[in-house]
């Protein structure tokens, strides 16, 4: 894999994981715990990975039926990549002294996600070379920015209002395995070109959706002025 290749794998998070670092205008982050939570979305492939090529279910052959697509879409692929970094957030982050407001929920949640995109993103780039690397920055990178804003919103939510807590993580976990399975039952099927670009647009579309969230939490920050 040429050194191109591996920046472009590379960078796609890191500009992420900068403008979340800025979003968050009123207390930002220290620098030691984001890279923290980078390291635990690293981590977090290692079970996720384990546990899609142990099911059978990955990687999707040539011409799989729609059960197969749905079952490795929402079954293993979804689930197993949502609640290992649910987990690795849950474990590192939420009970820290530095997750101090709700915002604190979504940033951490894309810096960890974009550990985890990052790791996934050399992994696709080592095995198909640049063309798929240049079409994930555009498509699965964003998509997991999608499904880390709305995880870390309900995260956000949970960790100050202790009454709601499995609730509220239930919820955002929940709602972050739907969208990454309708995402990757999108982009993974077979029957049509058509589904797969509705799946890249649809990506889009969430983060047009997306932005009241960080918009909420950010206007209700304890340290806005």
């Amino acid at each position: 894999m040429s050194l191109l290749v591996q920046i472009l794998a590379v960078l796609p998070g890191l500009i992420i994981c900068y403008l979340i670092f800025r979003v968050d205008r009123y207390e930002r982050e220290p620098l030691w715990a984001m890279l923290m939570a980078f390291c635990l979305g690293v981590l977090a492939t290692l079970p996720a990975v384990l546990l899609q090529y142990s099911s059978g279910m990955t990687p999707i052959p040539s011409n799989p039926g729609i059960l197969f697509t749905l079952g490795a879409s929402f079954g293993v692929v979804a689930v197993s990549e949502e609640v290992f970094k649910c987990l690795a957030f849950y474990l590192g982050v939420f009970n820290r002294r530095f997750f101090n407001e709700p915002l604190d929920g979504i940033v951490y949640a894309v810096v960890l996600a974009m550990g985890y995109a990052t790791v996934e993103n050399i992994l696709y780039a080592a095995a198909y070379g640049i063309n798929t690397t240049i079409l994930r920055a555009f498509t699965a990178v964003p998509a997991h920015l999608v499904f880390a804003i709305v995880q870390g919103y309900y995260l956000g939510r949970a960790r100050f209002m202790p009454g709601r807590k499995w609730y509220l993580i239930a919820k955002g976990l929940g709602i972050s395995i739907v969208l990454h399975g309708v995402y990757d039952f999108l982009v993974m099927q077979q029957l049509s070109g058509g589904l797969s670009m509705l799946g890249a647009v649809s990506v889009y579309i969430c983060l047009y959706y997306c932005e009241p969230l960080i918009r909420e939490h950010l206007e209700n920050s304890p340290f806005r002025a």
